[in-house]
């Protein structure tokens, strides 16, 4: 597993504040909130907004 289940549940969005979650090819974590997906690299989600990427909907 990429991140672990109790990992999952603690992290929050660093600009919001919000519930991230896996997307589902599991190399990053979506806020909806701010359309924002972090990176996992290495097995470590990369928690920094200016590194964020813009989710296309």
């Amino acid at each position: 597993m990429v991140v672990s289940k109790e990992l999952l549940e603690i992290l929050a969005c660093p600009k919001c504040k919000g519930d991230v979650y896996i997307n589902k090819s599991k190399n990053g974590l979506i806020c909806d909130k701010c359309e924002l997906i972090y990176e996992i690299k290495d097995d470590i989600p990369i928690m920094l907004i200016e590194e964020a990427k813009s989710v296309k909907k």
